[in-house]
Formats: structure tokens, sequence, C-alpha cells
């Protein structure tokens, strides 16, 4: 790809506020985006992608300025407009695409009104133009019945349908540069794979340039022509996407590369012991929505005759799309949630049948680490409160508890210090850890896994996988791990279910299910996974 950039970024320089270790959230990065050009702009957190992308956007926090450098764009200095010049070109000619719909559409207003603010805010168009030109993104974009789609709320439409209608607003105005930060990191595979095909569709039918922000090398290889690969504020490597993925340069970007899980699982040594400590049987559990008025209550079934077991020492993946119900099992195998029939046995205790006394005394026994530490953390607590605060109420010794405590964060890989400081304080994995410390609390026999890397960088995630791996053997733990991610599956999972709709269509070893799966659906997974249509990059 070839051509005079529409965006050229010259050694740009933001500062952050005094304080904290780095002085700088970017420092000295230039590249140019071109019409018609993918660049992905790849790292792990805090490497400075998304600044990079706030500052294209004039989208800067408070508190964060922009110390140096250029932003060329149509013969102007982005970083010299005033707020009225970005109100001009923000939106009209350059637009941008989050990661999180939910938190970036107005739960409060249609779908429809909110693409037509885009038209409303720049004075274009009349009432009945705006209204044809939004059913009519809604179709490109590929948004179902879309005279239903756009009189929706954001809470109605399902993660794929919200991120393609915050696609459809970026595109309202024809943008010449799109920015695109993290927007499939909360999807699970074939809904990413439906959005990075449409992003490249429109890329293309447009010719506009993207700069695309992500941390997972799997969809660099599928989406990506330039590659700029981040650390610490600085670009370490760049050059074409093939270049980089095959014949990486720099240290750092060969340690992504390696951390990135494979889709090969690997091979794993038959278990010992062959005792089911886990029995789910005909589980079922059916959501009602009240229609209201004149409209039929809504039946959701999230699980439909589920049934699986746990064996002592296994890791039993559970897989799907968003909606499937595999999360739903995880809350009702905690008891979470009631099931509507069905049984859930613990070695003999049915918990089904268990009063509130009974099964508080029964829940040590499985403990969950959930998908998002920050959310599930209490913020107010310190860490060795938060951990040792399950066997306080259990009736451990509140000294033998911090003792305790502090044994596990060691175990864990976070040292004593830990103890006294709050969440905020730590990176997302070392608040994983924290979950993963807290979950071992209560010296548990089985732990529910909930997602629980999916919003972790792949270095990250590699550190809490192998964690995981060395903690299950070592404690002798069982294992219900829950992903959309096949990749993470095959790394850490002996056995895979596969559901779809609330049913578990398939149920094999991994190896045996990766190599030969048989149900349609199990195979339209497979091939959904990023990154497999480029060679496998040089180990590290």
């Amino acid at each position: 790809m070839s051509g005079d950039p529409a965006v050229a970024i010259k050694d740009l320089r933001i500062a952050l506020p005094p304080g904290g270790e780095r002085t700088h959230a970017v420092d000295g990065v230039s590249f140019d985006l071109v019409a018609g050009e993918i660049v992905c702009v790849v790292g792990e957190s805090g490497s400075g992608k998304s600044m990079s992308a706030h500052a294209l956007m004039g989208l800067l926090p408070e508190r964060v300025r922009t110390e140096s450098g250029e932003i060329a764009f149509e013969g102007k200095n982005l970083l010299a407009l005033d707020e009225d010049g970005w109100r001009d070109l923000r939106g009209r000619r350059i637009a941008m695409v989050f990661q999180e719909p939910m938190t970036a559409l107005n739960p409060l207003m249609r779908i429809g009104d909110q693409m037509t603010e885009m038209y409303e805010a720049h004075g274009l168009l009349t009432p009945s133009e705006r209204r044809q030109k939004v059913l009519a993104l809604a179709r490109e974009v590929g948004l179902p019945d879309p005279e239903r789609i756009v009189r929706a709320y954001p809470h109605q439409l399902s993660g794929g349908q919200r991120q393609r209608a915050m696609i459809a607003m970026a595109l309202a105005l024809e943008p010449a540069v799109l920015v695109a930060d993290e927007p499939t990191t909360a999807l699970d595979v074939t809904t990413q794979a439906q959005i990075l095909k449409l992003i490249r569709d429109l890329q293309r039918s447009r010719n506009m340039a993207v700069m695309f922000i992500t941390h997972d090398f799997g969809v660099v290889a599928d989406i990506a022509d330039r590659v700029v690969v981040l650390r610490h504020g600085q670009i370490v490597e760049q050059g074409s996407a093939e270049a980089v993925l095959t014949r990486p340069q720099h240290p750092y970007t060969r340690a992504l590369l390696a951390a990135v899980p494979s889709i090969t699982p690997p091979q794993r040594a038959p278990l010992a012991d062959r005792n089911r400590v886990v029995d789910v049987i005909g589980l079922d559990k059916t959501y009602v929505t009240a229609g209201g008025w004149f409209k039929p209550d809504r039946r959701v079934e999230a699980a439909k005759g589920v049934n699986f077991s746990i064996l002592h020492g296994e890791t039993l993946g559970l897989v799907g799309e968003s909606g499937s119900g595999k999360s739903s099992v995880a809350r009702l195998v905690m008891r979470l949630i009631d099931a509507d029939r069905g049984t859930i046995r613990i070695g003999d205790v049915d918990l089904t049948r268990l009063d509130s006394k009974a099964l508080r005394d029964q829940r040590r026994r499985i403990q969950m680490i959930f998908q998002d530490p920050f959310a599930s953390l209490n913020p107010r607590r310190k860490v060795g409160q938060i951990i040792s605060d399950g066997p306080i109420a259990h009736g451990a010794n509140p000294t033998q508890a911090k003792t305790r405590a502090r044994d596990l964060l060691g175990l864990v890989g976070l040292d004593a210090g830990a103890m006294e400081r709050y969440p905020h304080e730590f990176s997302g994995g070392q608040r994983q850890r924290i979950g993963i410390a807290r979950a071992l609390a209560l010296d548990p026999e089985i732990i529910v896994a909930d997602e629980a890397v999916s919003a972790l960088d792949v270095s990250v995630q590699a550190q809490v996988l192998n964690l995981l791996e060395d903690l299950k053997t070592r404690l002798g733990l069982s294992m219900l791990f829950i992903t959309h991610d096949l990749r993470v599956a095959a790394q850490i999972c002996d056995r895979i279910a596969v559901m779809q709709r609330g049913e578990i269509v398939e149920l094999k070893p991994t190896a045996a299910l990766f190599a030969a799966p048989e149900h349609p659906y199990t195979r339209e997974l497979l091939a959904a996974v990023p990154g497999q249509k480029n060679p496998a990059p040089l180990p590290a």
C-alpha cells in the first residue's frame, strides 16, 4: 500500500500527571495512516496505544497533555485545534468506534435517534432524509430488520448488534479516517469474525484509513496491512503485517507473538483419578421477561437438559457464543441462581436441595473466579481483608486468616506488601491474581472460572493460565472453565463441552474435539478463531 498519508503522526509526546512511575504515556511516536489501509497498533495495557488514538480524536483525559509533536491531517495540525475546530472535525472527517458499546451508547435513547444525532450535530439533511440515511446505514452494517433495530434501546440488542450500531454511527458522515479501539475484545469468536470482516469490507469500499487498536495478534493476522508495536509509550517495531508476524525483529514483539495461545492442544497425560467430583444432571433454566400490554412474555432457555461431570483434577471447558448459556450454567452450578429442574451434585451432596444455611456450609467446597476482578473486588477494602473475609465468615481465627491471606498472595505471585493496598492500585493481571487468591482462601475442591482471562493482554493471560494450571496440579483442584476463546480452551482444558442455545451439542476430550469436531456449530466456532490464515510466527 502506498500513497500520501491521510494522517501523519510525528514525534508525539503525551505527558502524564506527576507522581506516577512513568512521565509519558506516549514518548516520541511517529507513524502514518494511508487511505485504503488498516494499521494495527499493538501492545499491552499501558503501552500508549489507546492514548495515541485519543490524541488523534482530541479526547485525551483531563490532566493528560500533549507535550510536543504533530498530528497532520488535511493541512492542519490537529494538536493546535480549539474545541470548535474539533467539533467540526470529529465525526465528520475522523470517527471512532469504542471498545465497549454498552458504555459508549446512551441507554436512554433509541438506536436510531443516536444515529440521527450525527446529522443533527452538523446541521445536515432534513428529518426525513436523516431517517432514510439511518435505515441505509443499518442495512450496510448488517443489522437485521433495520426498521425494528432503529426503534430499539441498546440493552435490547446483542453485543455484536450494538457494535454494528456503533460502526454505523462512526460511518454516518463518511469520514476519511476511522479509529477502532479494541472493538472486538469483548465479543465471541464468530461475532468477532463478522465484525472484523465488516470493518475490512467497509474500509475497502470507502477507501478509508483505519487505525485499529488491539492486543490480539490473531486479529492482527486477519485484518492488518501494517503493524505498529508499542511498549511503554515507544514504538519498538513497525512494518508490513506479513513481516512483523513472520519475521519479528524486536524481542518484545517476539514475546507478544509467543504468548498468543495456540489453536493446537498440547499433549496431556490421562487423569490418574477417575472419580467424579461434580455431576450435573438434567439442568434446566428459563428466564422469563414480562412483555407488558399486548406483548407476549419473552422466554429464553439458558439451559436445556444440561448434563456433564467433572473428574478429580480435571479442567472441563464450557465454550460457546454469547447467549449460549455457559455463564448461566456457571451461576447455576454455584447456586447463585436456582435451576427450574435438575440436579447439581458435589460428591454425595445435591446442592439443589439445600436450604440457605446448608448451602453456605457447602459453598466453601466450590468457589468462583469472575471475569472482571475490578468489579468483583470491594474497592473500599484492602486486599488482605478481601482475601481473609471468607475464612473469617466461616469461623476462622482472624489472625490465622490474615496469615493464610499472605501465604496465598505469595502462591499467586504477589508480595506481602499487597496486603495493605487497595484493588485500584494493581494492574488488571494482578487484580485477577487477587481474585484467584480469594477463591483459594476456603480451600475449595472445585473452581468455577467464568471468562477469567478474557479481558487480559495476551502476555498477562498466558501468565494467569500458567498459574491456574500450576495451582490445579499442586492443590489437586478440579475446574469448570468458561470461555469463548477456543485458543485458551485448547491450552487449559482436558475436555470441552460446546454449548449452543442452552444445550450441550458436543462433549469430547480436547484433542479429539479439535482434531475431529462432529457438530456443525463446533466446526463453525473453530473456523472463526482469528489468525488461522497466516503462517505461524517464528518462535521467540
